[in-house]
């Protein structure tokens, strides 16, 4: 599999992984692991940071998609199917349709942001 093809599909199963996170069918231990991928996935601090050339990225490609495997075992696979179903639909005309959810992660990026800022200058 390409890496443009596991960036496609973790285009839908981190969204599906959320989905299935806020359903009440779905076991606690996977809401639980559920949680961490998406902060893993969506915080500014990585295992290995991003600006570290090759490596940077090996998280993404590698880690972020193990993580995900474990949580979808542990999910049902008909809410698995449910939760994919929606997070497909979410990406519909090309962009997201809840985009407010991503104003929580801006405002962090911006505070890091804002503190860099003021250690430098």
């Amino acid at each position: 599999m390409s890496i443009k093809e596991r960036a496609k599909e973790l285009q839908y199963k981190v969204p599906a992984v959320y989905i299935a996170m806020r359903k009440k069918e779905t076991p606690i231990l996977a809401k639980i692991l559920a949680g961490f991928v998406v902060i893993y996935t969506l915080s500014p601090v990585d295992l290995i940071p991003d600006f570290i050339p090759i490596l940077g990225l090996v998280d993404d490609i590698i880690i972020l998609p193990i993580l995900i495997s474990f949580v979808i075992k542990l999910i049902p696979d008909n809410i698995w199917e449910e939760c994919q179903i929606e997070a497909k639909n979410l990406w519909l005309n090309g962009k997201p349709k809840k985009w407010y959810y991503a104003v929580p992660f801006v405002v962090c990026w911006l505070v890091i942001i804002y503190f860099i800022v003021r250690i430098f200058i």
